[in-house]
């Protein structure tokens, strides 16, 4: 392999000594190795294919039937785009993501990063430019390596730890000052698109917003964001969690996808009119949504613990929309600028792949744009007590997309076959696993 001039040179300006390569799995894990740089520069990096269906558990099971028999490895093709320094590294290393690419030279169509590609090149086609922010949000914790302890508050600069949920306060962010440096820090040194932090709902819970732009450079940017706040916890004895729900009683935690699609000539917004109002083709995109949030929700729900998050009477999980309506799953933010008419997707967990959170997403919008699928009632009281409009349990989200057709024409029978066969093994996995809630009520019955 010939590595491209523009990654060499990165290489060389950073004086990188070390290479961590990898790509993402279909759960979002980074599967890879560690290289010196003179060796990565001068010869190709293989991985066996099988590692990107492996489960969290890091177990096959039905999608090892899907697979190639021999266990055949694929070649790691960085991306010049992919490049990231790590900031926390004792010598100069650099951190690649790469494409999982086949023996025949082809891009391996259920990588991640390839479903992204492909949905993408669906609006390429059209002269569109999908464009996303994604909003992500994560918990810090006491370090505690017992799974069976629930998760407490960790303790701030001022010796004490939270007690009560302290939304948008300025001195609970405060609080956590030292670690916040951190992260902005190793941020910056990544060059990632972070912008606002905000303490949210949650003891303990922050959110981050990305700066909008290109739908796989910011699902990177989620990926390497993500590692920086895992990185800075340790280095403050604190634990950090993109988990979906991962403390009982308190909110859980979401990766809100705000998207839109510009024209790739002129860079307008295709989502408004010529008024400033929802042009044809948002409430078509939106349409979209709609109608296919039941077959992509394994995509944006996709752990046995995300639907913990979900199955929240006041969460705004569900197919419905409206304009400045935090309750509904499709929100169009009241902005007045016709630049930033778009749609926020509520639904999906900070759990997700991003990578596949935001093709299903885009996906969605795009087949209604071209099936000029119908937008329903605008919502505007809360959404408490209507109909959710989306799957409440994995193992029905599995079936939807088992199922969908939609998913199978657009992004090929292989992917979902896998995905499916992949997130089921995990479902049964967690079957067989005797709970903390089972011992404290079962136990002497």
């Amino acid at each position: 392999m010939t590595l491209n001039k523009t990654l060499v040179h990165w290489l060389k300006e950073h004086n990188i000594t070390e290479v961590e390569i990898f790509v993402p799995d279909l759960s979002g894990i980074m599967r890879g190795k560690i290289i010196p740089c003179e060796k990565f520069i001068q010869s190709s990096v293989r991985m066996p294919e099988s590692a990107l269906a492996q489960t969290l558990t890091g177990d096959w099971g039905e999608q090892d039937d899907l697979m190639d028999e021999a266990d055949g490895d694929m070649e790691l093709r960085p991306d010049p785009e992919g490049c990231f320094v790590v900031p926390w590294a004792d010598e100069p290393t650099g951190q690649i993501i790469c494409d999982c690419v086949s023996r025949k030279g082809s891009l391996i169509r259920y990588a991640p990063r390839s479903v992204l590609k492909k949905v993408i090149r669906f609006f390429h086609r059209e002269g569109w430019q999908p464009i996303v922010a994604p909003e992500l949000e994560f918990y810090l914790a006491t370090r505690d390596n017992n799974p069976d302890n629930p998760l407490t508050p960790p303790v701030g600069r001022t010796g004490r730890p939270e007690f009560s949920r302290q939304p948008f306060n300025i001195d609970a962010l405060n609080e956590f000052e030292p670690i916040i440096n951190d992260i902005y820090r190793f941020a910056e040194a990544q060059e990632l698109a972070v912008d606002t932090l905000t303490h949210e709902e949650g003891v303990a819970q922050f959110e981050i917003n990305f700066k909008h732009g290109d739908a796989l450079e910011l699902a990177d940017q989620v990926l390497m964001f993500k590692r920086c706040v895992r990185e800075a916890a340790v280095r403050h004895n604190m634990a950090a969690t993109f988990m979906a729900k991962p403390v009982e009683g308190q909110p859980g935690s979401s990766m809100h996808i705000h998207q839109s699609v510009v024209s790739r000539t002129g860079g307008h917004n295709l989502f408004a009119s010529s008024h400033g109002t929802m042009s044809t083709m948002f409430k078509h995109y939106i349409g979209g949504l709609q109608r296919y949030l039941p077959d992509i929700a394994a995509m944006l729900i996709p752990n046995i613990n995300s639907y913990r998050r979900i199955n929240v009477p006041w969460q705004s999980n569900n197919n419905h929309w409206g304009v400045n309506n935090r309750t509904v799953g499709l929100r169009v933010p009241d902005i007045g600028e016709v630049e930033s008419m778009r749609v926020e997707n509520r639904i999906s967990g900070s759990d997700a792949n991003p990578y596949l959170a935001i093709a299903a997403s885009l996906l969605a919008g795009f087949v209604g744009i071209k099936q000029k699928l119908p937008l329903a009632a605008m919502v505007t009281s809360a959404t408490w007590d209507m109909k959710r409009g989306i799957p409440l349990t994995l193992e029905q989200a599995l079936e939807n997309m088992q199922k969908s057709k939609m998913l199978r024409e657009k992004l090929g029978n292989r992917f979902v076959d896998i995905y499916v066969a992949c997130k089921r093994t995990e479902l049964e996995n967690y079957k067989h696993v005797v709970t903390a809630w089972e011992r404290k009520f079962l136990l002497d019955i």
